[in-house]
């Protein structure tokens, strides 16, 4: 198939398996082409049938902002066009879902047939797409997609109380990719970060409010009052002069670190003893899927669609959110038991085994084939009621 992806193209979430998805698909043969406005941040390497195609905004005195959805939809009719494209794959709903929906439409004007699968990925519908303003658009966008993915069972039960779906939703739940996110020795780097033997944990996001990452620094507090350790903060975002002054104001700047945005992140997760995410709200939980195939035990928030990878008392444990003395307490109670905490590690490992990419690509691969032939079907019947 040659399949088309569009995509943010940064840390995020959707990004991330956006881009992930179309590594592996490519891996299996197939001709994969990303439409963003930048090289995806995940796509270092070079792939012999991957392509990527740059969306260039016009810079003219008369927009105030350029318009990067009318650029965007060109570049996505040049590709379908010029590349011969199977199937268009995009993924979070703004402003790629509705961008889709005119692209086919011009497509369809010069008698091309170019089906869109849409991914819902958690905070276009949660946050975003809930909004009065962007509402309609979601709502139309999703509903005039040719088939429509979530990454968990839950924001699909989301979609469907926020908004009126007359298309059928599948869950295909985000995967992870054992060739990259795996535990490896990285004792060196260990002894560097905790030179005395300090336990190690860490949070990874893009510090936005919804994260609660000040409850990250709270649950520390308490921790590192209890058991010697270390705590790694990587990502960046608007919550992080925030997070510096509660480190300042709990004086634990000496056992925290802030390392920013880091692409190789499997490296750090092989060092840590425990991995912290009290999100207010998660559509999944990929940060923590990630720390898991690492054999890292997970203290969460038992919000969204978490509690379909993390498995209270097994995996690691769950707290209701905002609830930081709970997380601190279970961080303490694994710590303190080395045996439990060895056990809790291969748990983790085993539940991320279930998301292996080598299990979610055939389902997505099927899919794909299905939807293309049902749309073909739509459109060949369409037109021959047209010409009758």
């Amino acid at each position: 198939m040659k399949i088309g992806i569009v995509c943010y193209p940064t840390f995020g979430g959707s990004g991330v398996i956006a881009t992930e998805l179309g590594i592996g698909l490519a891996d299996k043969g197939h001709e994969v082409h990303f439409i963003t406005y930048k090289r995806p941040v995940r796509l270092t390497a070079f792939h012999s049938n991957v392509f990527f195609h740059e969306v260039t905004s016009l810079e003219y005195p008369l927009f105030e902002n350029a318009p990067y959805e009318t650029a965007l939809a060109s570049k996505m009719v040049d590709v379908v066009k010029f590349e011969k494209l199977d199937i268009l794959h995009v993924h979070y709903a703004i402003p790629h879902a509705a961008v889709a929906y005119m692209a086919k439409q011009i497509l369809k004007s010069h008698g091309i047939n170019i089906p869109v699968i849409t991914t819902l990925h958690g905070t276009d519908i949660t946050l975003v797409g809930a909004d009065n303003s962007f509402a309609p658009v979601v709502e139309f966008s999703i509903n005039e997609s040719d088939g429509v993915t979530a990454v968990s069972d839950q924001l699909k039960q989301e979609t469907l109380s926020t908004f009126d779906i007359k298309t059928d939703i599948k869950v295909i739940h985000n995967f992870i990719d054992f060739n990259r996110f795996r535990k490896t020795n990285k004792d060196h780097f260990k002894k560097a970060i905790a030179p005395e033997g300090e336990k190690i944990l860490v949070h990874i996001s893009n510090f936005r409010k919804v994260k609660r990452v000040e409850d990250v620094i709270a649950v520390f507090s308490i921790v590192n009052k209890e058991v010697r350790s270390k705590l790694l903060l990587i990502g960046d975002g608007p919550e992080r002069k925030t997070m510096e002054d509660l480190c300042r104001s709990y004086h634990l700047c000496e056992d925290i670190r802030f390392l920013g945005k880091q692409e190789a992140v499997e490296e750090i997760l092989a060092i840590a003893d425990l991995f912290i995410l009290p999100s207010e709200n998660e559509s999944f939980g990929l940060a923590a899927l990630e720390a898991m195939a690492c054999e890292v035990p997970v203290i969460s928030s038992n919000a969204g669609g978490i509690p379909e990878v993390n498995i209270d008392g097994v995996t690691g444990y769950m707290c209701d959110v905002a609830d930081v003395n709970c997380m601190a307490k279970r961080c303490v109670q694994l710590l303190e038991d080395e045996e439990k905490l060895a056990s809790f590690r291969k748990n983790a490992f085993a539940q991320a085994k279930r998301f292996d990419i080598h299990e979610i690509l055939p389902i997505y691969e099927q899919y794909y084939l299905e939807i293309i032939e049902k749309s073909n079907a739509r459109f060949l019947l369409a037109n021959k009621a047209l010409f009758n």
